[in-house]
């Protein structure tokens, strides 16, 4: 009896009268309140800092992401972030700024945003008209400060609550300039780690070639785009020169080294998709098909593509991720403008580019058959190893072929002394 009672605790007890529901159950959110309640349906997890992909990155990453929209509609290369004491970030960039009678708008109202006009933000990665008003509602302060024609109009928000509303002159350059405080309510015990922060920055100029980001007066900068996204993150050193290749909004770059696996760096529209997504599964096969069908051999991918570190970044009109956090490219997606899928069009690039250049570039092609050579010489060897080894298991003696694995890889074992000149005559 007391178990049942266990295992029914909240429900209404049979026979007793149903808990009252009427419309003052029925309530509504404002946006502000609405973010603040469900908080995991805008930024994913809250958390502490301790983990990349916790809250307060999320925040910072929404409102750089706005600045690197600027940028690649050719306004501001310079972005100046600088982050307080682990606690509060400012972000300043020189773009256009946000127009000034629509600035309150921008940062407190849902779905309100200028990237829904094709013409004013082309190959944006913020959609939904959201970024900023989480960063706004998540935090304890929020400024939001816009540069346009010598005017500023400076807002200043508690937890999405407007408290003060400045227009007045200025000599400052345009743009726009934004400070946030994240809850501490929310984001108990919260810090910002410089690793984490430094690593989204670097990934921002690695896909945007050209955009200073100055990090408290430090500067971050990349001048080979992909290039020197994987010569900063592999542990092993390549084996032949990065393979870097552009084309129209799409960008790859790839190499071997000694290592065993593979590794991917993935992107769309400059957002780093975590989970990986269409472009990279497209790229994955793809190359793998185009060393194949260069060798006139019938490889296996998994020998192709041990070892290889690679990167690739498009850029299209309307990207359907996963989740708010830009966290997958989704798998239906196609490119409007152009009507084919993602497939397609980095299969296209890939098959026509990678091949020309392995024609070209025999030196390179050579090297990377011989570490295919390898790596399927090595998965055979450990295939026949452990099948040995279960033979052995099932039976007490064991195949020739395995006898003399055996007899010849053993330490222990002593191969046979080559006859002697006497013994030959």
């Amino acid at each position: 009896m007391e178990e049942n009672a266990v295992i029914q605790e909240g429900n209404t007890p049979q026979g007793s009268a149903p808990v009252a529901y009427g419309e003052d159950n029925i309530r509504h959110l404002s946006d502000m309140e609405h973010v603040r309640t469900r908080p995991g349906m805008y930024i994913g997890r809250l958390g502490d800092g301790s983990q990349a992909e916790d809250g307060i990155y999320v925040l910072l990453k929404e409102v750089i992401d706005n600045s690197i929209d600027e940028f690649k509609m050719n306004a501001g290369k310079r972005i100046e972030i600088d982050i307080n004491d682990h606690k509060s970030a400012a972000i300043r960039d020189y773009g256009r700024g946000i127009p000034l009678g629509k600035l309150v708008d921008a940062v407190s109202m849902l779905n309100t945003g200028g990237k829904y006009d094709s013409k004013a933000f082309k190959k944006s990665v913020g959609l939904n008209g959201v970024g900023l008003k989480a960063v706004n509602a998540l935090s304890n302060r929020f400024e939001a400060h816009s540069f346009r024609d010598g005017e500023v109009r400076r807002t200043i928000f508690e937890k999405g609550v407007l408290k003060s509303d400045v227009t007045e002159k200025t000599e400052e350059e345009n743009g726009t300039y934004i400070f946030f405080e994240p809850d501490d309510t929310l984001f108990k015990h919260y810090k910002f780690r410089d690793e984490f922060v430094e690593t989204m920055l670097r990934n921002y100029t690695y896909l945007n070639t050209g955009l200073t980001i100055m990090l408290g007066g430090r500067r971050i900068v990349s001048r080979e785009g992909l290039s020197d996204l994987l010569n900063d993150r592999m542990d092993y050193e390549a084996l032949y020169p990065i393979v870097h290749l552009r084309g129209e909004d799409i960008e790859i770059a790839f190499t071997h080294s000694k290592q065993n696996g593979e590794e991917y760096y993935s992107f769309v529209n400059g957002q780093h998709t975590t989970l990986g997504g269409t472009h990279q599964a497209a790229f994955k096969k793809y190359i793998a098909e185009v060393i194949r069908d260069y060798s006139g051999k019938p490889h296996d991918f998994t020998d192709i593509r041990n070892g290889l570190v690679a990167a690739i970044s498009i850029n299209i009109q309307e990207p359907l991720f996963e989740s708010q956090t830009k966290v997958k490219l989704g798998s239906l997606t196609t490119i409007p403008d152009g009507g084919i899928s993602i497939d397609k069009f980095v299969g296209d690039f890939v098959k026509r580019e990678v091949d020309n250049y392995l024609h070209k570039n025999t030196d390179v092609a050579d090297i990377i058959l011989q570490k295919v050579a390898e790596s399927e010489k090595i998965r055979k060897e450990m295939a026949t190893t452990v099948n040995c080894a279960t033979a052995a298991y099932i039976s007490p003696t064991p195949r020739a072929s395995c006898a003399r694995r055996v007899a010849f890889s053993s330490p222990r074992a002593t191969p046979p002394a080559a006859a002697s000149p006497k013994a030959a005559t």
